[in-house]
């Protein structure tokens, strides 16, 4: 797909077979994690929207934002780990990779330390998640607190303090 669509492009970068050949090897070690499919479809993306031939760095992105599909980006991630309200496995996340990021990071540590700190935390273990959903790893579900089976009513004042003195004659106060 490159080469016909930078055709002079193309052969003014990669005149020698050699040239060509480490290139590729280059771009196979860069991208060989992601499937032909994603890359076909990103290489679609690039040409439509540049001039020139892509860098395997603007192909990374483009790949990564292919893959990722409902992965939200890493500073929008963190926003969302930080700001979900407790209890964390009820909180309904946008994906579980961002709960598991933020459970591996301590949700205390989030929330008491400032961004500038906080941050490249998560988004080391925000980072590593994502490389395992796009590899095609399924995060295990998040497991919901359940609510208690049954509801008890609050003892009265006599019942109690009857409950107290059982409970300080059994401990000898």
């Amino acid at each position: 797909m490159l080469r016909i669509n930078y055709h002079h492009l193309y052969f003014s970068a990669y005149s020698e077979i050699d040239a060509l050949n480490a290139a590729k090897r280059l771009w196979l070690d860069a991208l060989g994690h992601f499937s032909p499919a994603i890359i076909l479809q990103a290489t679609s993306e690039v040409i439509k929207h540049s001039d020139f031939l892509p860098t395997i760095s603007k192909m990374l992105v483009q790949c990564q934002t292919l893959s990722d599909g409902a992965l939200p980006d890493a500073r929008t991630a963190y926003i969302e780990a930080c700001q979900a309200p407790s209890p964390k496995q009820n909180y309904r996340w946008s994906h579980p990779a961002v709960y598991y990021a933020g459970k591996a990071c301590d949700w205390f540590f989030l929330t008491s330390n400032s961004e500038k700190i906080a941050f490249p935390v998560f988004n080391k273990h925000y980072d590593l998640l994502r490389m395992r959903v796009m590899n095609g790893e399924q995060l295990p579900a998040i497991r919901q607190l359940a609510l208690a089976d049954t509801t008890e009513t609050p003892l009265d004042k006599t019942e109690n303090a009857k409950r107290l003195q059982q409970l300080r004659a059994q401990l000898d106060l």
